[in-house]
């Protein structure tokens, strides 16, 4: 057993739901242990100055479980280790800023809890010789190395019920109803949440659609009486030859931003059919609210997972959902790495099965 007296939690990236309830876990978790817990606001940036870091208690982490968020606010941008930065001791390259001030709080280990661009932030930290323990986090549910990511469900769910009240309007105006869902390159999000709501064409990323695939999908509905369509497109889906849909281009550490596939596709599929079309942009609303009771449980799986780590003196690795169990994964294994959905997927045979159009 490692000697486990201070410990620091963190998050970056993206919010998802089920943020908070990871961090109650680990300061539960470190405390019933006798371990002092410290927040870190502000993903690493809050290991620039020595008053960041603030203690977490009991009282710090009573009633978040529910809430969406973070309590200790988050940084989306990627990685800035070599990038010099001001602080009250003048200029300083990131990286060694922020394990000075880790060395002078005297933490023992850290909790970073993040999707692909903050553990592999992570994992550059631990090979500079900061004792970590990762926790994926991402709605996208494209991280490597575990099935399933706490946020993933929820942003699903919320999908799925924004699909269920599309149907009856677009079965009112007899119009097809684009929903776009984020995901960025991996079609995990679209493709559950279109055979959970019921949609009759589902595009992501990992299959090149041809719009008049598409069109023929509906032009099939309406010649048995179904005069109504609904296509959900992930935000990475691309046409055959195309590329995808980019709101604003990677800028210095800032990574691309997707967006604006649905809109496409409605007026392409509006012009191909003659039929009127409407896109839907769910976006950030996916992220917030009320994380399902599955995130929950698996967001507090892993925050007490972490702990048990550090307490075992494990770093380096990152907790991961194989069910029926949690377990750790090296995080060397995970980083610089993308979890598409296979071709050969069960889920994916599922929908073809039952007539959801890939547009292939």
């Amino acid at each position: 057993m490692a000697n486990i007296r201070k410990i620091g939690v963190l998050t970056g990236g993206g919010d998802a739901p089920g943020l908070n309830a990871v961090i109650r876990a680990v300061v539960k978790s470190a405390l019933n242990n006798g371990i002092d817990c410290y927040g870190i606001p502000n993903s690493y940036d809050g290991l620039l100055e020595a008053d960041r870091p603030f203690p977490l208690t009991r009282d710090s982490v009573t009633g978040i479980l529910r809430m969406g968020g973070t309590i200790l606010g988050t940084v989306n941008r990627g990685n800035p280790l070599a990038e010099p930065v001001q602080t009250s001791d003048g200029e300083k390259v990131y990286a060694e800023r922020c394990l000075e001030i880790f060395r002078r709080l005297e933490f023992d280990a850290l909790v970073a809890i993040g999707g692909d661009g903050t553990l592999a932030l992570s994992h550059d930290f631990y090979q500079m010789g900061m004792p970590i323990v990762g926790v994926p986090k991402t709605i996208d549910n494209d991280i490597v190395g575990t099935v399933n990511c706490f946020g993933f469900d929820t942003a699903v769910s919320f999908a799925s019920h924004a699909i269920d009240r599309l149907h009856s309007t677009a079965a009112a105006h007899r119009r097809i109803m684009v929903v776009e869902v984020m995901g960025r390159y991996a079609g995990w999000i679209a493709l559950q949440a279109g055979i959970s709501g019921g949609a009759d064409v589902v595009l992501i990323p990992e299959i090149s659609y041809h719009l008049e695939r598409i069109a023929e999908k509906i032009r099939e509905r309406d010649q048995y009486g179904a005069k109504f369509t609904i296509v959900v497109v992930a935000e990475g889906a691309k046409e055959e030859g195309g590329e995808v849909s980019v709101v604003k281009r990677a800028e210095g550490q800032f990574v691309e931003r997707l967006g604006g596939i649905g809109h496409r596709v409605a007026l392409q599929l509006q012009e191909l059919t003659g039929k009127e079309a409407r896109a839907t942009v769910l976006g950030h609303l996916q992220r917030g609210g009320t994380p399902t009771a599955f995130d929950r449980v698996l967001a507090t799986r892993f925050g007490a997972k972490a702990v048990e780590l550090m307490m075992r003196g494990d770093f380096g690795r990152m907790v991961a959902s194989h069910p029926p169990d949690v377990v750790p994964v090296a995080l060397s294994e995970v980083v610089g790495r993308t979890k598409t959905v296979p071709l050969t997927s069960d889920l994916i045979r599922t929908a073809r099965a039952v007539g959801i159009c890939f547009g292939d």
